[in-house]
């Protein structure tokens, strides 16, 4: 296993330190803050902490900081606090034309056998009529909820407004 070695500047320990003493951060910031602190081997540190004693303190594991150590040398400070961003991009299953289909088949009345429309119930109708070859519940969720329909309101007024008994 590759040992990383934390050297700080005398600036990144101001910054770490401000970080983990006071201001509104996220507590896996402060969390990494103290852990670059404690594994500081640079000539600004008074004493090294070793892993195990950090770990013990900070409630952490060994792989944490051992990864958060590779994180600072090869990507840099900013990197080793905040993290990346996700790198994964989605691609949208719905298109208008889906989401008019979905919502036009929910207005439509149940199959045979069920009293309303289900999410999965729905999801497995538009694959059959082949609008998608597929698709889950909650895709189907929300695209109804986008088009601010219901499956379970009932026409007749609102559900949430507060009755009073005739006297």
């Amino acid at each position: 296993m590759i040992k990383y070695r934390v050297t700080l500047t005398e600036e990144e320990r101001r910054e770490l330190k401000t970080i983990s003493s006071k201001g509104k951060h996220r507590s896996q910031k402060v969390l990494n803050a103290l852990i670059l602190l404690a594994c500081d081997e640079g000539i600004f540190q008074r004493k090294r902490s070793v892993n195990e004693d950090i770990a013990a303190v900070l409630g952490v594991s060994m792989r944490k900081i051992d990864r958060l150590k590779n994180r600072f040398v090869e990507e840099g400070l900013e990197i080793a606090l905040n993290g990346t961003k996700g790198q994964r991009v989605y691609e949208k299953k719905a298109d208008g034309d889906l989401e008019a289909h979905v919502v036009a088949l929910s207005c439509n009345p149940p199959p045979e056998g069920h009293a309303r429309w289900s999410l999965r119930l729905l999801a497995d109708k538009v694959v059959e009529l082949e609008y998608i070859e597929s698709i889950s519940h909650e895709t189907i969720r929300q695209v109804l909820k986008k088009t601010n329909s219901s499956l379970g309101k009932r026409s007749g007024g609102s559900s949430r407004r507060k009755r009073t008994p005739s006297s």
